[in-house]
């Protein structure tokens, strides 16, 4: 199975990124340039948060509030969880399913951003490694 750490290399890319201080309007014109459904937030070189379309939907728009007044700052997820490249893609789905969240940034040893998986990243290698593993049997089986 593919490692956390052989997945970022292979989906490349500097994780999307906004401050604190930015406008929710701004963070989503980011997330839509770039196609993501999260921005992290950083202060620095600090992760201080994460903002997702499920933090839009819940904590804007059903609460009334206005984008382009918003700061990121007062709706984002503070308490981030995060993974390591040493863990593994089935401990990475299994703490997504079970926190229900969908993105998941990865910091290295001195706790600096060194990417996010998303669950569809997750998905998508499980699938790889499922065909891998199927085509080997077959080829085992038909020899």
């Amino acid at each position: 199975m593919q490692t956390l750490k052989q997945l970022l290399e292979e989906k490349g890319g500097l994780p999307v990124v906004v401050s604190p201080k930015d406008s929710v309007y701004h963070a989503l014109s980011v997330m839509a340039d770039n196609d993501v459904g999260a921005v992290l937030v950083m202060d620095g070189e600090k992760l201080i948060g994460i903002f997702t379309e499920r933090d839009y939907a819940r904590k804007v728009i059903l609460l009334g509030k206005n984008s382009k007044d918003t700061r990121i700052e007062e709706i984002m997820t503070q308490k981030v969880a995060y993974v390591t490249p040493a863990n593994s893609l089935e401990e990475c789905m299994s703490l997504m399913t079970q926190h229900r969240f969908r993105h998941l940034p990865v910091l290295d040893e001195n706790q600096e951003v060194i990417g996010v998986v998303s669950i569809g990243d997750l998905v998508k290698a499980t699938i790889s490694h499922q065909k891998f593993i199927i085509a080997q049997l077959e080829h085992y089986i038909t020899g």
